[in-house]
């Protein structure tokens, strides 16, 4: 278990419903181990259980039932969070202080000295792109530049592992790029990362491991190449022939694309694939890319939620 970042045990969690009505389970029997030093993506639909299982990781709510280890600490101890940086969903902070104000309190509380508080500030301001806004107000900060500031509040104690709640939600598209490269960043600095998303295509680019959560269950985790490598779905084969022996390519037993003397297969079978590259070598072609078509990772996500 030392060598995990986040290890739950049949963590659940039960809300007590209206008087009349029945209890509400936002999680049920949550099993999940993060390894150190990856990025781990957990997605699912709204009201799936995502921002229940964070807050009860980051000690926000008290579980039902079930155990939470935090880099090898059980999370009843207030010691597991020294070395967490979190982003809630909606960063709610101190509108009438300025970005580096705002920083420089968070650094206070976890009882830095002036000149490392001052270093850390102005390294975190310049890292997440707020340098030049480090003096307005936050009242005035646009949802990105919260997200940002937000994530710099996350880093102040150099974290270990970083717990986000849907961190790239409400960022325009390069927000977004600048929020992934960090993110990796963060990665080959052997930080592990956990975080929300309903962005699946942000959560494909970045990922090594899903886990995919429906109605308080997990349903499916894995790496992601094993998740999207055994959903092939065809193989395109692109080969390139001389014109002259264009007429040979068997377009009555092959979907065909002819460009000039390029040719694109599509093979429904990856089983097929030998047997056309024996023909190719027959007809005289020379083999420019064999690229297997995969599920996206939405695709597997609707198929799993469909369920």
């Amino acid at each position: 278990m030392a060598d995990l970042a986040i290890h739950t045990e049949n963590l659940t969690k039960v809300y007590r419903g209206d008087l009349g009505k029945r209890p509400i389970v936002a999680l049920d029997g949550l099993n999940c181990d993060v390894e150190r030093g990856e990025v781990f993506a957990f997605i699912g639909p709204n009201g799936a259980g995502k921002t229940t299982t964070i807050k009860l990781l980051t000690r926000l709510l008290r579980p039902t039932n079930g155990r939470i280890f935090i880099l090898g600490v059980e999370n009843k101890s207030h010691n597991s969070m020294e070395r967490v940086g979190y982003l809630p969903e909606l960063p709610n902070m101190y509108g009438y202080l300025s970005g580096r104000e705002f920083l420089d309190f968070i650094a206070r509380i976890f009882k830095l000295d002036f000149k490392e508080r001052k270093r850390r500030v102005s390294q975190l301001l310049e890292r997440v792109g707020l340098e030049k806004s480090s003096d307005v107000a936050i009242r005035n900060y646009s949802r990105g530049m919260l997200q940002r500031l937000g994530l710099a509040q996350a880093l102040i104690n150099d974290p270990e592992l970083l717990i986000l709640d849907e961190p790239m939600s409400g960022l325009d598209p390069i927000g977004r790029k600048d929020f992934r490269d960090l993110i990796l960043q963060l990665r080959d600095q052997g930080k592990t990362i956990f975080f929300s998303s309903h962005i699946l295509s942000d959560a494909e680019m970045i990922a090594d491991r899903v886990g995919i959560l429906n109605k308080g269950r997990l349903i499916n985790i894995g790496k992601l190449d094993d998740l999207t490598s055994s959903h092939i779905t065809s193989v395109d084969v692109t080969f390139r022939v001389e014109s002259d022996a264009l007429s040979r390519v068997d377009t009555k037993k092959y979907k065909t694309v002819i460009r000039d003397q390029n040719v694109m297969v599509r093979l429904n079978d990856s089983k097929e694939v030998n047997e056309l590259v024996k023909s190719i070598e027959r007809w005289g072609g020379q083999i420019i890319s064999v690229i297997p078509q995969r599920k996206s990772l939405e695709e597997i996500f609707m198929t799993e939620v469909g369920r």
